[in-house]
């Protein structure tokens, strides 16, 4: 289901990032979100963009998301921010959440890496109304490339807040592994950013022994992989059909698929957001994203055909 929306206002955070109020259309309550959801934005011409929810999950009048024009675009974030206005119209789907938070943890971690710092701010919110034990370090290459520091300053939660930047003075020039604890029980550690960021803080949270069960991440920002495309050929069979789609070099499952009338979801199309989740019955997959686990993987059931390819010779896969 999608939802028409207003720009109600927007706001130059920095050169390069731009922060987005939504409002309903027509003036009606929003459906409720949880702290680390997120909204797909159809933008135009077929494209649709995954953008974090960054306001209060108490909020219910108002979607809040931030946008960075990245320099590697493939057409999202320029084209929105080249048509903004207030009052701009837009289509956008309810809010879902792959990257939850669990309110139950005796104490949180938030760690984001530069555009990263949006679901966390929503994360800080909650945690904050319900009196939950949190810290949240903010990592950038310097403060006027920081979204949304002016709003930490004037939030209840600004005392848990520590802003770690390479221009800052020395104290605050932090590498992660100088913040990150060692497990405790009850501890989860939530980290969002570009690739290479989450790497290094997941590398050094795992050294230190911590348990994949309470490590959590949303990746932003160009992922680094595989050539989706790349490869040798391969077919996909729909089981319940039987139909059998060949897959050539040089092109996506998802593009085969296409090519032969059936349409997947798809979003980010680089295997971060989950969105073209398909269901494996046969075949062995060769997994290119960075969504599922390291189990999920193992397990073979699923696979994300937006990047990823087969290693086997076909893929039997289920799709209704």
């Amino acid at each position: 289901m999608t939802l028409n929306m207003l720009v109600g206002k927007f706001r130059r955070e920095t050169d390069d990032i731009v922060s987005i109020e939504l409002v309903d259309a027509d003036g009606h309550p929003l459906p409720a979100f949880s702290a680390g959801s997120h909204i797909d934005v159809h933008i135009g011409d077929g494209l649709v963009r995954q953008y974090s929810l960054c306001n209060s999950p108490a909020d219910t009048d108002r979607y809040v998301i931030g946008v960075l024009k990245d320099p590697k675009s493939r057409g999202g974030s320029a084209a929105l921010h080249g048509m903004l206005a207030e009052g701009l119209r837009l289509r956008i789907g309810e809010p879902r959440n792959l990257f939850p938070l669990d309110e139950t943890a005796d104490r949180t971690l938030l760690f984001a890496g530069g555009i990263g710092i949006t679901p966390m701010l929503a994360m800080a919110e909650r945690l904050k109304m319900l009196g939950r034990r949190f810290e949240l370090h903010y990592w950038g290459r310097s403060l006027p490339r920081m979204a949304f520091l002016d709003r930490i300053a004037a939030s209840d939660f600004k005392d848990n807040v520590r802003i770690h930047c390479d221009d800052a003075p020395e104290d605050q020039r932090l590498d992660p592994d100088d913040v990150l604890p060692n497990p405790e029980a009850g501890t989860h550690l939530y980290v969002c950013g570009p690739q290479g960021f989450i790497g290094c803080v997941l590398e050094r949270a795992r050294t230190r022994g911590w348990l994949e069960s309470r490590l959590h991440k949303e990746y932003f920002g160009t992922i680094v992989s595989d050539d989706p495309a790349g490869g040798g050929a391969f077919t996909i069979r729909i089981a319940h059909t039987g139909a059998i789609i060949p897959v050539n070099p040089g092109q996506s499952a998802v593009a085969a698929l296409a090519a032969h009338g059936i349409e997947l979801p798809v979003s980010c199309e680089q295997g971060v957001c989950g969105t073209c989740l398909t269901r494996i019955v046969d075949g062995i997959p060769d997994h290119r994203d960075s969504y599922l686990t390291d189990d999920e993987r193992e397990a073979n059931a699923v696979f994300l055909p937006c990047c990823s390819r087969a290693k086997s010779e076909c893929l039997v896969i289920d799709i209704l």
